[in-house]
């Protein structure tokens, strides 16, 4: 099997989840992340908007601005192949469609964030392994946004038990996360 077969296969395995079955997992993968020393500890969060049935961030979201934590969502720049963390102050009214439909912060709501002020990054992807590394849509948005992010950043990535492989054939420029949280369980560690 090779990086796109795994691509495919993780994706087919998310879209056969039922709408129902993907409120219930991600409710419990919230769950655990909110109750987790990494989110605890974290003053400012960056959080994907979820689409396409990855695992649900809007609960997340919400969680974070009521616990007074800055929040802020990627805002992606095709051209300039990057992402560009955006402070969300009113959630959803903040957001509508912006690249391949994902919500993103209108005109008139962007707020640059830099991402050496971020503590926590909440990562998007299609598949990943034990060992952390992540295969996502194949942009490399996240790749090339995550080494901007200051020493002791941790990346998490919520995923269905289901998005878990053996290999995702990772490459040199690949980012792994630090941890990655479940329905069934939480992988992963904390980098010193």
């Amino acid at each position: 099997m090779n990086r796109n077969e795994v691509r495919q296969r993780a994706l087919k395995a998310r879209m056969a989840l039922s709408p129902q079955l993907v409120r219930e997992k991600s409710g419990i993968i919230t769950a655990r992340v909110i109750s987790s020393e990494a989110y605890r500890s974290a003053g400012s969060i960056m959080v994907y908007v979820d689409f396409r049935n990855e695992v649900s961030t809007g609960t997340l979201i919400a969680h974070c601005l009521k616990a007074g934590k800055k929040v802020s969502v990627p805002i992606t720049d095709i051209e300039g192949k990057r992402l560009i963390p955006s402070a969300l102050l009113d959630y959803p009214g903040d957001l509508e469609p912006g690249a391949w439909g994902i919500l993103e912060p209108k005109k008139d709501c962007l707020r640059p964030v830099d991402p050496g002020d971020i503590d926590l990054v909440v990562v998007p992807g299609v598949a990943y392994d034990k060992g952390g590394n992540r295969l996502g849509y194949g942009g490399g948005f996240y790749d090339r946004f995550l080494p901007r992010t200051k020493p002791g950043t941790v990346y998490l990535a919520p995923a269905f038990e289901a998005q878990v492989v053996d290999d995702v054939f990772p490459g040199p420029l690949d980012v792994p996360v630090h941890i990655i949280v479940t329905e069934e369980r939480v992988m992963g560690n904390l980098k010193e």
